[in-house]
């Protein structure tokens, strides 16, 4: 143990007599393990916001949008015949949700939305928002949990109630002071007693975006009957409807062309990941048919667009990965070189080692110390260059990045493998030299 302390204490020597080059040295090392802690964190951040972006739309889910008629739709069909306008559809409704839950096998919970725009009033406050008309299913789908109060009762979705589930936010904007459960909140012109009030839900403003899902913090859910029943059914036919439909086509040009739907939104879950894809297939087809062949709506599997997005960013980690290998292999060439130079300068220190009683033990001892030395010397000062080089890259290029600690761990053992394997060769040179000519040696 004194003789490898000893060797290693001259190992340290032997580095801080040459700092330049042991600096120089630890450059190829410095990088490569700067460039492993870069590519790990912005890895394991984007693995991380995709796991966030699953949480926030659920899994094995299928969302279903409805396409809302242009004007240049309807300017288009004022100037054609009956014959050759466009075929009818009823629209998303929700004799599809019974349809699609009736014939597809494969369907666990399916959530129809209908979206609201509309003004809140509460004690003389005023706030725009949005009263999304759903189901139970819909909070089960989106993990949306109660922080107060309780779900919808079996009776509140059939007889139309007029009761809601308000957002975090429209808890802190109306009822900051108190507790809203059984106050009551003005949704357009009608009061709505809450019964509910959600979690609040973290998503970042790029997440939101990126998925086209609302803030579930800012809304006010109520019953898809209380809905229909107390706000608006476009699947009705009123007056206006009717009259419209005598009117010239010139008149006909300038009619706004309404939404139909009666659903705006309808999320299905599948049982099996297997069977997203087959399900969203049948689903359409069942969908075209039932409205008249027109495309009037949108098929979306989110989970496998996020699936395909991982194996993109999969790709983007393996050719960073490759870059900071060839990195830490070019730093390991150069801390051989570098210490094979030193062998040869340091000829004569070895001959006068192995005269004193140093055996070859010792010099390899002494030259590996070094290598390792320098070699966790570049891994300590690449550590915290990759560190900073990814709170730069999250800071600017606003790319999620997390420096977890098995990744400097990782990084740290890679460096001290490096100075090792490296290392072996030159010690070894330094150990096989002659003493009788090495003490010769100029």
């Amino acid at each position: 143990m004194q003789r490898t302390i000893f060797n290693f204490i001259l190992a340290l020597e032997g580095v801080f007599a040459n700092k330049l080059r042991a600096i120089l040295t630890a450059l190829g090392i410095i990088f490569g393990v700067a460039a492993v802690i870069a590519m790990l964190a912005i890895g394991s951040g984007a693995k991380q916001s995709i796991l966030d972006q699953m949480k926030l739309i659920g899994t094995n889910n299928i969302v279903i949008k409805s396409i809302e008629p242009s004007n240049d739709d309807n300017a288009n069909e004022s100037g054609t015949n009956k014959k050759d306008s466009k075929p009818y559809s009823p629209g998303l409704s929700i004799k599809d949700v019974q349809t699609i839950q009736k014939i597809v096998p494969t369907v666990d919970r399916v959530s129809p939305e209908i979206i609201i725009n509309t003004n809140i009033i509460q004690d003389a406050k005023l706030q725009k928002a949005k009263c999304i008309g759903v189901t139970n299913a819909f909070f089960e789908l989106n993990n949306l949990k109660l922080s107060q109060g309780k779900f919808f009762h079996f009776m509140h979705m059939e007889s139309g109630k007029p009761v809601c589930i308000i957002g975090k936010n429209v808890q802190l904007k109306f009822f900051s002071q108190e507790s809203p459960i059984g106050k009551k909140i003005k949704c357009g012109n009608t009061w709505l007693t809450i019964i509910g009030v959600l979690d609040k839900r973290i998503a970042s403003d790029e997440s939101l975006k990126n998925l086209g899902i609302r803030d579930y913090n800012s809304d006010v859910y109520i019953p898809v009957s209380t809905a229909l029943l107390r706000f608006k059914n476009r699947a009705l036919v009123n007056k206006e409807d009717i009259s419209s439909g005598n009117d010239d086509d010139e008149e006909q040009k300038n009619v706004i062309a309404e939404n139909y739907h009666q659903l705006d939104r309808l999320v299905i879950r599948v049982k099996e990941s297997s069977q997203l894809q087959p399900s969203a297939d049948l689903v359409a087809r069942i969908l075209k048919r039932r409205h008249g062949g027109l495309l009037d709506f949108s098929v979306e599997v989110p989970e496998l667009l996020l699936e395909q997005q991982q194996k993109t960013q999969d790709t983007f980690n393996l050719v960073l990965a490759v870059i900071a290998g060839i990195s830490l292999l070019v730093g390991g060439i150069g801390i051989m070189n570098i210490m094979l130079a030193s062998v040869l300068e340091r000829i004569k220190e070895i001959g006068v080692r192995r005269s004193l009683g140093a055996n070859r033990v010792d010099i390899i001892l002494q030259f590996l110390f070094e290598a390792i030395f320098i070699s966790l010397i570049g891994g300590i000062i690449g550590i915290v260059l990759g560190v900073v080089a990814a709170r730069t890259v999250a800071s600017y290029a606003e790319i999620p990045t997390i420096v977890s600690t098995w990744s400097i761990l990782l990084s740290f053992g890679v460096a001290a493998s490096v100075g090792l394997i490296f290392g072996i060769f030159p010690a070894q040179k330094a150990a096989k030299e002659d003493p009788i000519k090495a003490l010769r040696s100029d």
